[in-house]
């Protein structure tokens, strides 16, 4: 009986991390997998990859040669650039409204922001596609824009309200107690604190924007994004240099978030170190004999 009660407690007490790991590894093997083939020879058709010549440079040091592959690009950076500035500050200003201010469309507003994040990307793209053709509107990068930025604030609303729920409202108003306006309180206290989940917010809703293709295949037009190529392209063999790219991208995004879980702890000490409450100096020993 002990013997079969050692493996369980062992199992008991590693069982979590274990399939934490499990679980990571079935996200990240297949980004690996496309950093592998990124040095590998080029795909015989759609689904083999050559790696028999072992691994090779020629793809990395070609890998801006394919106009279309960087033109559609460009395009993708573009358009999640200008769609995550909008949605960024559209999604901030209404979590700012949601969590500080009290009105009566409230509680619908909450639900509201939340029903884009639940609705299928088919329903959504049929929905802004049917409204695009209603009012007239030609289909093609402003289309694109529009549709991006509306499914990125209910992202950044979520977000930026988290964090806004922990925020400690005496750092404000010590300011205020100070003789700062709103606005200089606001700029000097509140948005460092919210810079982290600002980032993040913002760092989401650029990876939504440059990964979409059902809501974007809807509204393109003659518009072609990163995924739209890839897809038009894997009917008959995907580039390598579309490994190379998505790698780069992916690389690119790791130091982004890296930078983001900097300034978030720099938040958080810095938080913690106004709100510390300050101790009365220590008299030194005799003083008060003296005075």
């Amino acid at each position: 009986m002990a013997a079969l009660s050692r493996p369980w407690a062992w199992l008991r007490r590693n069982g979590l991390p274990i399939y934490a790991g499990f679980a990571v590894a079935y996200m990240l093997i297949p980004i690996v997998v496309i950093a592998v083939f990124s040095f590998g020879d080029t795909p015989r058709d759609r689904l083999t990859f050559g790696l028999d010549d072992g691994f090779t440079l020629e793809y990395w040091e070609s890998a801006f040669a394919i106009r279309e592959l960087n033109d559609a690009l460009f395009t993708s950076l573009r358009l999640a650039a200008l769609s995550t500035v909008v949605s960024t500050v559209l999604g901030t200003l209404m979590a700012l409204a949601l969590v500080r201010h009290r009105f009566r469309a409230r509680r619908a507003a909450n639900l509201l922001i939340v029903i884009p994040m639940a609705t299928p990307e088919v329903v959504i793209g049929a929905a802004l596609l049917s409204m695009f053709i209603y009012y007239t509107l030609a289909l093609g990068f402003t289309t694109l824009l529009i549709a991006h930025i509306m499914f990125s604030i209910s992202f950044v609303v979520v977000v930026v309200r988290s964090r806004l729920i922990g925020f400690d409202r005496s750092l404000e108003e010590a300011a205020a107690d100070l003789g700062a306006t709103p606005f200089t309180a606001f700029r000097t206290v509140t948005l460092p604190l919210l810079a982290p989940g600002i980032m993040a917010a913002a760092l989401l809703a650029f990876a939504l924007s440059i990964d979409d293709f059902v809501i974007s295949n809807f509204n393109s037009g003659i518009e072609v994004t990163f995924p739209l190529y890839v897809y038009g392209v894997s009917l008959r063999g995907i580039p390598v240099q579309v490994n190379v790219l998505a790698t780069m991208l992916f690389a690119v995004t790791v130091l982004a978030i890296a930078l983001v879980l900097v300034q978030q702890r720099r938040a958080e000490r810095l938080a913690a170190r106004v709100s510390e409450p300050q101790q009365p100096p220590i008299p030194a020993p005799g003083a008060a004999a003296t005075s």
